[in-house]
């Protein structure tokens, strides 16, 4: 142990990270990466507790303590081999991850001498990986000779596709989308994950033989039928995309717009895409005053995003205060640095303008009692309303699903009244046999890393029904 228990001399450090008037010009990741004395001396802080906080308030329950204590002795290969023992995109989670809310949150010194920089220590991990050729393509001792169809290339999908390969099943990827990922390639800005990573990804999985049929529109182009008579068994992880409505007067004037066609559209961008609603300005912040309504990792991206696009002014409103925030506190710290204004305790009451929105009637809040979520509720302070000029409004109130029995042209199959696909959650099956779902369009938005986790058991559920149906059938 006499690389470890070194919190109590060593102070917390993170990689460092670039100074904000450099990256508001550019989308480039902020944050630099640990070299190995940085990233060994960051690991032999862990306590190697007995009970380990961190593991068990991860989604994917990582063995955290021992890959942190491998990189402490400078054993990477092996932490590696660790660390994507339970995680099929640490690369990925090392970036994106909400630390400060999951494992570095709960990690037992956190109290007094500050938590172990855990995600960065994963990033530095899989990178040295990819570095020294750790990091190699599916291989697949025997095929099964079954086939899997799974309709979304997400976090889930993606995370089901990796496993259900490894069981030796053929398996293929459809999505709507032009490329692989989606939220990862279009949702999240390069600030926070560069799209080379996800494409690396990519490759590799096709390289494990994993087969992708992109720009494929499930229900036009192929039926969820057809797909059922192709395949022993189908997964649909596509994810929600239907962005949440205000429901304030004139809420339907121009230049008052959705996260995701944003986020999408300069995503697009940086991917050397043609894009004519950023090129005639629309969905450009380019020296506009700028309002984004919301206070999750979403809002937090339009911000920093409207920042490097070169707006004129960035406001951030949101109706509770900043410890009431969904959102993770490292990301609102980045977007203050970068010059991003937050109203707290403020919500929208009306918009208004000539045709395009000029100007957001603005009710001051105040906070009463705990809600369901954890958070303290709000409620509308009488007789304090004041307005906000606004060239843009984009509207980050979170995502809920799209009717996918109408989309698929399956009027079949069951969802639930909050429209997310009705699943056996020990089976992941819906109520129609050998269709499986995962990922956010059962459980509703939430963070990649659920995604990943989501994925990685309907997948291993699969497997089983796929064998346990082939038995069946032999014995019959």
């Amino acid at each position: 142990m006499s690389d470890m228990l070194k919190f109590t001399d060593t102070s917390q450090q993170y990689p460092e990270v670039r100074d904000a008037g450099k990256r508001n010009h550019d989308f480039d990741e902020i944050y630099t990466q640990f070299d190995p004395k940085q990233a060994a001396v960051q690991a032999s802080r862990c306590s190697q507790c007995g009970v380990p906080f961190c593991q068990i308030h991860c989604p994917l329950s990582n063995n955290i303590p021992d890959w942190l204590r491998l990189t402490a002795e400078g054993r990477l290969e092996e932490a590696y081999a660790i660390s994507s023992a339970t995680n099929t995109f640490p690369e990925i989670c090392g970036r994106i991850c909400p630390q400060d809310r999951l494992c570095e949150g709960n990690c037992v010194i956190e109290k007094g001498f500050q938590s172990v920089t855990i995600g960065s220590v994963e990033k530095y991990i899989t990178e040295t990986a990819f570095e020294n050729g750790w990091v190699k393509p599916i291989t697949v001792n025997s095929e099964s000779g079954f086939s899997v169809g799974i309709i979304g290339a997400g976090p889930a999908g993606l995370a089901a596709a990796d496993i259900l390969r490894r069981h030796g099943h053929d398996v293929h990827v459809y999505d709507r989308y032009d490329r692989v990922g989606g939220l990862l390639m279009y949702g999240i800005p390069n600030f926070k994950l560069e799209k080379h990573v996800v494409l690396r990804r990519h490759h590799l999985l096709k390289e494990g033989g994993i087969h992708f049929h992109l720009n494929c529109d499930i229900g036009n182009q192929v039926t969820l039928d057809e797909l059922r008579k192709k395949h022993n068994a189908v997964l649909i992880a596509t994810g929600v995309y239907k962005s949440r409505e205000i429901e304030v007067p004139d809420y339907s004037l121009e230049n008052i717009i959705p996260a995701l066609e944003y986020l999408t559209t300069s995503n697009r961008k940086g991917l050397g895409d043609k894009v004519a609603a950023f090129d005639n300005g629309s969905l450009n912040a380019e020296g506009k005053e700028v309002v984004v309504i919301g206070g999750g990792d979403t809002a937090m991206d339009c911000v920093r995003t409207a920042v490097r696009q070169g707006a004129k002014k960035v406001t951030c409103l949101y109706r509770r205060d900043r410890a009431n925030m969904p959102g993770s506190s490292r990301e609102v710290k980045n977007a203050e640095e970068e010059g991003v204004q937050f109203m707290w305790l403020s919500a929208p009451k009306a918009f208004a303008g000539n045709k395009k929105v000029s100007q957001i009637l603005t009710q001051r809040m105040r906070l009463v009692t705990h809600d369901t979520s954890g958070r303290q509720a709000v409620v509308a302070v009488e007789g304090e309303q004041f307005t906000v000029s606004a060239d843009m409004v984009i509207k980050a109130l979170g995502f809920d699903a799209e009717d996918l029995p109408v989309m698929f042209n399956a009027p079949e199959l069951k969802t639930t009244r909050y429209g997310t696909l009705d699943i056996n959650h020990q089976t992941f099956m819906t109520n129609l046999p050998g269709v499986f779902a995962a990922g956010d369009i059962v459980h509703g938005a939430s963070l990649v890393v659920w995604a990943i986790r989501d994925g990685r058991d309907a997948a291993d559920a699969m497997h089983h029904y796929i064998i346990t149906n082939a038995k069946r059938s032999k014995a019959a």
